[in-house]
């Protein structure tokens, strides 16, 4: 037999094991009050017969009342023999003092109820009625004696009608005790099925790479798994997880995304929000929300499922990172031999060219041609994860000769690209990186901006854990949250002339000098609408001091 099988015997058995007990309690509670009331109406005349030691009787059943009380709670073993020793004593204490009281007219024959319901409920049907036969039949015996030796007094009517309504009592008690025993059967199998299953239910979601939090409608926290712990940096956090979600600085982001599902539960769609806890890094992920429970029910949980996107895109990439690899390998081999005709040409011309329109052109090329090379090198470097020596370097020197050579390479007026206020302090980076990863934002911004002045705008902010932001904005519409799950994915594009590995390639060289590119949901002052959200790419930058 399994031993979720045994579980129910087991239990039952325990069962029955306290009823008896109490059974027996119970019994040194009768034998007490037996000894206290019943020898005051003995002193009063009560008994039929003179002399009958009642005292001494009553006292030898209580201390077989404790012993089988004491046997019982040591010893649990046969019991039904227990039980059958227990009754045949009370059966016999009982019909001594009910002959000696004087038969049916004495109101003993009730004390009959103890032993036989005790009898009903542990006993199996045959062996409960076989007591009861024996006790109607000694209540028959005494009537019968009585009407024999004292006929105007006595009838048998009486105790045949208690006989009768002993049966019908124990046969009433045993059904009963049958169908409550069958229904803790069934309730302790339910209750080790869905033990089993909670202990299941904890180890998968304990070990499943999806976060799960579970919060109230006021967005308390009630249960966190590992994994969310560490996606939300909730891991060590006191009391976090009897916190609620707007309680948390860093938590505000999906706080906001829960009550705009709630407004919109009918038809929301996943939510994508960006979290940058106080320790760790930012992280990025698509929330799902499902309600248990009744809506508008203080009861009410909602599970939210986490899935960290940046993980999510990083497998994906490293899918095609192999295909990348053979083809920039190609690329490389391909590019360079006319890259290297292009650039003998031009070092050519440039050493009979006098005009300075020709020298300006010559110029152009080889510069052009220098960054080609750099590119390509790029690319193999990041086929290979080379990881560059990162040098410090100030914003406020590098941004605006950035900026100034893309007005110049794309002949825009100097207002429609808006520089912010850049502080002094410096970032981890290559020069030669932030400026291909610059111009990248920079060249898709110009797309989709309006062409205003300030409608491409380059900014720097400090968050909340002092980590310096270096924000691209333009003024045109956000990225829906469908096209935002697949942005840096190489190859993926949504233009016809796009090739789909610019943002990939900025945001791997952005990773390779511990800084992370990311598009982002804000609201704040640069926006035209404070109260709406807009799209920007954000650059958390790395610093000497971390």
């Amino acid at each position: 037999m399994s031993l979720a099988a045994a579980m129910p015997q087991v239990r039952s058995r325990e069962t029955l094991w306290r009823t008896l007990q109490t059974f027996n309690i119970t019994r040194i509670a009768i034998a007490v009050v037996l000894l206290a009331y019943l020898s005051i109406n003995a002193r009063q005349g009560f008994w039929l017969y003179e002399g009958f030691l009642y005292r001494e009787t009553c006292a030898a059943y209580l201390m077989l009342a404790l012993g089988f009380a004491i046997t019982s709670a040591w010893h649990k073993r046969q019991l039904l023999l227990q039980l059958s020793a227990g009754i045949v004593a009370d059966l016999m204490l009982i019909t001594i003092l009910y002959v000696a009281a004087g038969g049916a007219r004495s109101g003993l024959a009730i004390l009959y109820l103890f032993p036989l319901a005790g009898s009903a409920v542990l006993a199996p049907m045959m062996l409960a009625l076989f007591f009861t036969a024996l006790v109607a039949l000694a209540m028959l015996l005494e009537s019968a004696y009585q009407l024999l030796n004292f006929p105007s007094d006595s009838t048998i009517s009486q105790a045949g009608l208690y006989g009768a309504a002993f049966f019908a009592a124990v046969y009433v008690l045993n059904r009963l005790a049958a169908r409550l025993i069958r229904q803790e059967q069934l309730a302790t199998e339910h209750r080790a099925g869905l033990q089993v299953q909670q202990a299941i239910n904890q180890l998968v979601i304990a070990d499943m790479g999806d976060g799960v939090l579970v919060a109230g409608r006021d967005t308390t926290i009630f249960t966190v798994n590992p994994a969310a712990e560490r996606m939300l940096g909730l891991a060590g956090a006191e009391g976090a997880h009897r916190d609620r979600l707007d309680n948390v600085a860093w938590l505000a982001p999906i706080a906001e995304a829960y009550f705009s599902w709630r407004r919109n539960a009918a038809g929301a769609a996943p939510a994508f929000v960006v979290l940058k806890p106080a320790e760790g890094a930012t992280v990025h992920l698509r929330l799902r929300f499902a309600s248990i429970g009744t809506a508008g029910d203080a009861n009410e949980r909602v599970v939210v499922f986490l899935q960290n996107v940046s993980e999510i895109e990083d497998r994906a990439q490293e899918l095609k990172l192999a295909s990348m690899g053979r083809l920039t390998a190609s690329i490389a081999h391909e590019v360079r031999n006319p890259l290297s005709a292009i650039g003998h040409a031009g070092s050519l011309l440039g050493e009979d060219a006098t005009d300075p329109v020709q020298l300006r052109l010559v110029h152009i090329i080889n510069e052009n041609v220098g960054r080609l090379n750099r590119m390509i090198e790029d690319i193999l470097r990041l086929s290979r994860k080379a990881q560059p020596g990162s040098a410090p370097l100030g914003l406020d020197a590098v941004l605006p000769e950035i900026v100034e050579e893309f007005r110049d390479m794309h002949a825009l007026r100097p207002g429609l690209i808006h520089l912010g206020t850049l502080d002094a302090g410096q970032v981890l980076f290559d020069p030669l990186h932030l400026r291909e990863v610059i111009v990248n934002l920079l060249s898709n911004a110009m797309r989709y901006a309006s062409g205003r002045d300030a409608s491409i705008r380059l900014f720097v902010v400090t968050d909340a854990a002092h980590r310096r932001e270096l924000h691209v904005q333009d003024d045109g519409a956000a990225i829906t949250p469908e096209v935002r799950a697949h942005l840096f994915e190489p190859f993926y594009t949504t233009s016809s002339k796009g090739t789909g590995l610019g943002l990939y390639l900025a945001r791997e060289l952005c990773m390779n000098n511990g800084a992370m590119l990311d598009y982002e949901y804000r609201s704040d002052a640069w926006n035209q609408t404070p109260a709406e959200a807009s799209g920007r790419f954000v650059i958390t930058l790395a610093t000497p001091e971390t």
